[in-house]
C-alpha cells in the first residue's frame, strides 16, 4: 500500500511539472502595436481605429492600454496566460503601474481585462467584471468582436479618466462569488512560487494555504469556500505549482521583455507592474 502511495503521489508530481512546463512553452506576442491581432478578427480600419483612440487616451492621461486577440490560451487558463503577457509587455509608467490589457482567446471563448497596480483603485476587479459582463459580452454573443472591443476599450478608458460606470443592474451574490474564484486562483500562483523559493516547499505551501484560505474567508465569509481555497493552494505549491514553475520569471526582478528593440515604429510599454488584478469572463 504504501508502495502504491509513493508511486501515485511521483505520477502526480511528475504530471504537476509536466504541465507547468507545457504552460510556460506557450509563446506570447511580441508588443509591436496597441493593438495585437493573431486570428484575423479586425480588419485593418478596424485595428487602426482602435490604435488611435489608445493613442489618444496615452497622450492624454499617459496611462497605456492594449488589446491582445489570440486564437487558445491552452493548456493554460487566460488568467495564467495574460500574467505572462503582461509581464513580458510592462504596460503602464515605471513606478506609476498604471497599464492595463484586454486579452480576447477568441477559440477558447475567453476573455480578461488585466489591470496594473496603479488603475486597481479606478478599474478595480468588479468594474473590470461589469465592463465585460456588460459592455463587452453581449456584443461577442452577436458576433460583433469589433463593437465589443471597441466598446469595451471606451469603457477602461472612461473609468481611468473617472466617469463611472452606469448604475449596475441588480444582480444575485454568485456573480461576485464566481469573479471571487480566478483571483484567488493567480494569488495562488504568485504566493506559492514566491514563498517556496523562499520557505522551501512544505512550509511555502502551508503558509499559501492559510493566507489564501484566510482571504477567501474574509472576502465571501464563507468558511466551506476558505476551506477548499486554502487546500487547493496547499496543495497546488507543494505538487509543484505557484510562480516558480515558471522559471521564476516573476521573482528576482522582470524579464527584459521587448524593452531592448530598436524598431522606432514599435509600440513598447513603460516599465509597469502587475499584479493579478482584474476580471475575467466567458460567452
Amino acid at each position: 500500500m504504501k508502495a502504491y502511495l509513493t508511486a501515485l503521489v511521483f505520477v502526480m508530481t511528475s504530471l504537476a511539472f509536466a504541465g507547468s512546463d507545457a504552460c510556460a512553452e506557450v509563446p506570447v506576442p511580441p508588443l509591436t502595436a496597441r493593438v495585437v491581432d493573431q486570428t484575423g478578427t479586425l480588419t485593418g480600419e478596424q485595428r487602426s481605429s482602435i490604435e488611435q483612440t489608445l493613442k489618444d487616451f496615452e497622450t492624454r492621461k499617459g496611462s497605456q492600454i492594449s488589446v491582445l486577440i489570440v486564437p487558445t490560451t491552452q493548456p493554460e487558463t487566460i488568467e495564467q496566460y495574460s500574467m505572462r503577457v503582461v509581464e513580458q509587455y510592462k504596460l503602464g509608467r515605471a513606478k506609476v503601474d498604471d497599464g492595463a490589457l484586454l486579452i480576447v482567446a477568441k477559440n477558447d471563448r475567453a476573455l480578461r481585462i488585466e489591470v496594473g497596480y496603479g488603475l486597481e483603485g479606478a478599474l478595480n476587479d468588479a468594474t473590470s467584471n461589469r465592463i465585460i459582463r456588460e459592455v463587452i459580452v453581449p456584443k461577442f454573443k452577436q458576433g460583433d468582436f469589433y463593437g465589443g472591443i471597441a466598446a469595451g476599450v471606451d469603457s477602461m478608458i472612461r473609468v481611468v479618466e473617472g466617469e463611472p460606470l452606469p448604475a449596475p443592474q441588480r444582480r444575485g451574490e454568485s456573480n461576485g462569488m464566481a469573479g471571487l474564484l480566478p483571483a484567488l486562483f493567480v494569488m495562488a500562483v504568485l504566493t506559492g512560487g514566491v514563498l517556496r523559493a523562499i520557505l522551501g516547499r512544505l512550509p511555502g505551501a502551508l503558509v499559501t494555504g492559510g493566507i489564501i484560505g484566510a482571504l477567501a474567508w474574509f472576502l465571501s465569509g464563507a468558511i466551506v469556500l476558505a476551506f477548499v481555497a486554502g487546500a487547493v493552494a496547499l496543495a497546488f505549491t507543494l505538487l509543484g505549482g505557484g510562480l516558480g514553475a515558471f522559471g521564476g520569471r516573476y521573482i528576482g526582478g522582470r524579464s527584459g521583455g521587448i524593452a531592448g528593440r530598436s524598431n522606432r515604429d514599435i509600440f513598447r510599454g513603460g516599465g509597469g507592474g502587475f499584479g493579478g488584478g482584474g476580471a475575467s469572463g466567458r460567452w
